[in-house]
């Protein structure tokens, strides 16, 4: 599997995810629109196969992608 599967961009939107951070923080923290941030969220689960952030999270921490 490839180990880069998530844009730098997705993978900054999940870190902030994991630290409870809202679609609205995030969106304010990153300099995009919560559009956007929803956007990067839902491709991010497609790309993981996996339905909810929740799945999605769990996902990027088995494969190392992302760190607690």
């Amino acid at each position: 599997m490839n180990n880069n599967i998530l844009t730098k961009r997705e993978k900054e939107v999940f870190e902030l995810l994991i630290k409870n951070k809202t679609t609205k923080e995030i969106a304010q923290q990153l300099y995009i629109s919560e559009k956007t941030v929803r956007n990067h969220i839902s491709n991010s689960m497609q790309k993981l196969g996996v339905k909810g952030r929740a799945g999605a999270v769990i996902e990027l921490l088995k494969l190392g992608e992302i760190k607690l």
